[in-house]
């Protein structure tokens, strides 16, 4: 099975994995010459060794060009949030971590749940083919969302264009209210985005190998260890279904 699932997955000798480098929780730091350091990294490091080849870290500025690239060959598996309309060009794994996604809304808002955002005349803004971006186009019925580039710009935007919430992970959320006096993260949550491994399609000892080695990594505890050793335990949690 190891030596299929490595003809699949690293046809070069090389297995290329590609990095969503927006997500702070998944990409906390940089190693010492200059690739990226987190959850996301370690896990396509393990799978490489299980497989017994090198990895190349791959670093894309946002995960829709993580999924653009789908296209061209550039990666051979890829870690970014699961959602249906990528897993169309995407072979995924189970998640093996999840985030809540709720919102953040400003002072004084008569917000007061996940709920009741989604009213005539609420303005949510939103980072630009984010994991709930896409959900949220699918599930809203009532209010809009407007889009910025990333979570910065989507921040910014909230700000500056007094918009009546933000859609984020719950995590960022709360840095993101601590700038802002008297704005609250609301209880509850529309989503939780998980996040996955996923190769190109018509691999199936690839995708099959990623499967196994996903739900064996949650069950042995070696995500919760690399939860742990890059500082996120309570942003982040091992995923349980899939």
């Amino acid at each position: 099975m190891t030596s299929e699932a490595r003809a699949a997955l690293a046809p070069t000798g090389t297995l290329r994995a590609a990095i969503n480098m927006m997500n702070p929780l998944l990409v906390t730091g940089r190693t010492s010459d200059g690739g990226p350091a987190g959850v996301a990294p370690d896990m396509a490091s393990a799978i490489a060794e299980r497989l017994g080849v090198p990895v190349a870290h791959l670093p894309f500025a946002s995960p829709g060009e993580v999924a653009d690239a789908a296209a061209t060959g550039e990666w051979d598996i890829c870690l970014i949030a699961y959602e249906p309309k990528r897993a169309e060009t995407i072979a995924f794994a189970p998640a093996y971590v999840e985030i809540e996604a709720t919102y953040l809304v400003p002072a004084d808002s008569p917000l007061g749940s996940v709920e009741a955002v989604d009213a005539p005349g609420v303005r949510i803004a939103v980072s630009d083919r984010s994991a709930y971006d896409l959900y949220l186009t699918r599930s809203l019925k009532h209010a809009e969302l407007c889009r910025a580039h990333g979570l910065a710009g989507a921040f910014k935007l909230f700000v500056d264009d007094r918009l009546e919430a933000l859609a984020g992970l719950r995590p960022a959320l709360i840095e993101n209210a601590e700038s802002l006096p008297g704005s609250r993260v609301l209880e509850g949550r529309y989503t939780s985005v998980g996040q996955a491994v996923g190769c190109l399609p018509g691999r199936p000892a690839g995708a099959a190998f990623l499967k196994d080695f996903v739900l064996e990594a949650r069950a042995s505890g070696l995500i919760a260890r690399m939860i742990e050793r890059h500082r996120v335990t309570g942003r982040l949690q091992v995923a349980r279904d899939g």
